[in-house]
């Protein structure tokens, strides 16, 4: 099985689906192909297609794998060094509207040196590196080498380049939800208490069950968050006395500030 990742940047990367699905049509690879496709939407009768995948599944298809085909991402090519995969690797390209900059054809180019991984700056020359990936045997990786590390932690540094917005829609559309929710039913005259239980069980349990993968991480979520904005409300309303209304709007744009950097910290950039 060959596996194909195209990691979490928000641009797509089609040109590279396309290019395997031509090998495909022309029998130069024959393995079943699974694509972890990210933002890239492309359908394929001769692929399996998914936008992502949880980190247990990926470690399971990593470990299926006998050739991982992947853009110039640190954290995909990382992943799959770590378990000791054949990797070709193609550069996203800023010409193609696939990344903001031309960094990955460093990235490949450093990790091709070392013998590591295939890279493959041109497409056209697929047939030939899948010929070559038969008999490539990649050098053993070793994380340990500090300055190997801080450059691999500089990569990541410069190449995280998915905006922001992106990374925070949906904790913003949740905040809107919340608020609107808490909004209407303040001039219900419903207690306060009630009123922000109800709205919040409402938007947070939406965050836990569609960003947050495994049941124990999604009760943290809801409990850190319940107790963070639950403490805001009853400092800022009961011991501050500021509006219950701003106070609401305050402590939404905290809990979004909040979530940007956890999700900052988390995001998982393969």
């Amino acid at each position: 099985m060959i596996l194909v990742t195209l990691g979490t940047q928000d641009k797509s990367f089609k040109r590279l689906l396309e290019a395997i699905d031509k090998e495909i049509e022309k029998g130069n690879i024959k393995e079943k192909v699974l694509v972890q496709a990210g933002y890239t939407k492309y359908k394929s009768k001769n692929m399996e297609i998914f936008k992502s995948v949880s980190s247990d599944k990926l470690e399971e298809l990593m470990n299926k794998a006998s050739l991982i085909i992947t853009h110039g991402g640190v954290g995909s090519i990382l992943t799959a060094l770590k378990h000791q995969k054949k990797i070709i690797a193609i550069p996203r390209l800023s010409k193609y509207n696939e990344h903001t900059n031309d960094h990955q054809k460093q990235i490949i180019e450093e990790f091709g040196k070392l013998g590591l991984i295939l890279p493959l700056k041109d497409l056209t020359k697929l047939d030939k590196i899948l010929i070559k990936s038969k008999t490539f045997k990649p050098k053993k990786f070793k994380s340990n080498n500090e300055n190997f590390k801080n450059l691999i932690t500089n990569y990541i540094e410069e190449s995280n380049h998915i905006s922001w917005f992106n990374r925070d829609k949906f904790a913003i559309l949740t905040a809107f939800i919340n608020l609107f929710i808490f909004i209407t039913l303040t001039f219900t005259n419903i207690n306060m208490y009630l009123n922000f239980t109800i709205c919040y069980f409402i938007s947070c349990l939406l965050m836990a069950l569609f960003k947050v993968k495994k049941l124990s991480n999604k009760l943290t979520v809801i409990v850190c968050f319940y107790l963070i904005e639950g403490l805001s409300l009853l400092l800022l309303v009961s011991n501050l006395n500021i509006d219950v209304i701003l106070s609401k709007i305050l402590i939404n744009l905290l809990l979004v500030i909040i979530y940007h950097f956890l999700i900052k910290k988390s995001t998982y950039n393969i």
